[in-house]
């Protein structure tokens, strides 16, 4: 249960202090913006590279790993029909769908992993999954579309290089390479792109703070249906298919059903704002479910933990 509380509290206090800082415009009207595309170009490219370039990819090859490829897909897959036929625009639907199965792994999923599960590499599958698949294909994905509004297609080129021009698949393919050829990369390569990867989270963070300020109550409005729908699948169907598919298909029981449940009940992570703001793309989708999934995913946690425990 503590790292349920600590994990929600860090995450808190941070996104507090960039509401404050929106709040008396400190950062003035184009902060959110700045520090959200610092944190797509910089801190994310870096952290994918670093993570990745040091994972053990065969280590997390487990059952963790295929729990996580199926129902986050699923839950990503469920939110596209609704809103086809709600009409939404294609940069929404593909905002709300990665806003509907893409889980705050990083900031939550690793204290919570530790406090709850008792292992920290409990969460490696997730990250994986994420970072070398869900970031690259929605990112691509979002440099494609329309943007919300407008009916153009992009051009066969545009579409065939959209990943040559995307920082985050350039990092996913250049990390998973180096993790593959067990290229060990020297001090003076790794320390300034682990100074970088360390703004990507709280940049993050900060940006969704500011953006909180003279925001509506979060599920209102027009884009109201698409938020709730992407609620209910992240915070309900979300893990009651992990359960469905570990206890099911795979016969999981004990601590690897627990933790199997309880990251696919995470809430929306935070970088899925990022990329939204970045290609300017459903961004009032991506906050507003963030910010519900990340309160409805606090009983959410502790219920689970109890039966599962």
């Amino acid at each position: 249960m503590t790292g349920v509380l600590e994990g929600f509290l860090v995450i808190g206090v941070v996104v507090g202090v960039g509401y404050v800082l929106g709040r008396y415009e400190l950062l003035g009207e184009q902060g959110a913006r700045v520090l959200a595309r610092t944190a797509f170009f910089v801190g994310a490219p870096a952290l994918l590279f670093i993570t990745l370039a040091r994972a053990d990819i065969g280590a997390v090859l487990s059952h963790g790993l295929a729990v996580t490829a199926v129902t986050s897909s699923l839950a990503c897959l469920l939110f596209v029909p609704v809103a086809l036929l709600r009409r939404r625009p294609a940069g929404e639907i593909v905002v709300g769908a990665m806003a509907s199965g893409y889980v705050n792994a990083g900031n939550l999923g690793i204290p919570i992993a530790t406090y709850v599960l008792g292992d920290a590499a409990a969460v490696a599958p997730v990250l994986l999954f994420q970072l070398a698949v869900l970031t690259p294909l929605f990112t691509t994905l979002l440099d494609v579309v329309p943007g919300d509004g407008r009916g153009e297609r992009p051009g066969l080129l545009r579409v065939v290089g959209a990943p040559l021009r995307n920082p985050i698949a350039i990092a996913t393919a250049a990390g998973l390479t180096v993790s593959a050829t067990g290229v060990r990369l020297p001090e003076p390569v790794t320390a300034p792109v682990e100074l970088l990867a360390a703004l990507a989270v709280p940049a993050m963070l900060l940006a969704f703070g500011l953006s909180l300020r003279g925001a509506r109550r979060p599920g209102t409005g027009e884009t109201a249906p698409s938020v709730w729908t992407a609620v209910l699948i992240k915070n309900v169907v979300h893990p009651v298919m992990a359960w469905a598919f570990a206890a099911g298909v795979l016969g999981l029981s004990g601590p690897a059903l627990l933790a199997a449940v309880v990251l696919a009940a995470l809430p929306t992570a935070q970088n899925v704002f990022g990329y939204a703001v970045r290609y300017e793309r459903g961004v009032t989708l991506a906050r507003d479910t963030a910010l519900a999934t990340t309160v409805a995913a606090v009983p959410v946690l502790l219920v689970v933990a109890a039966l599962l425990s």
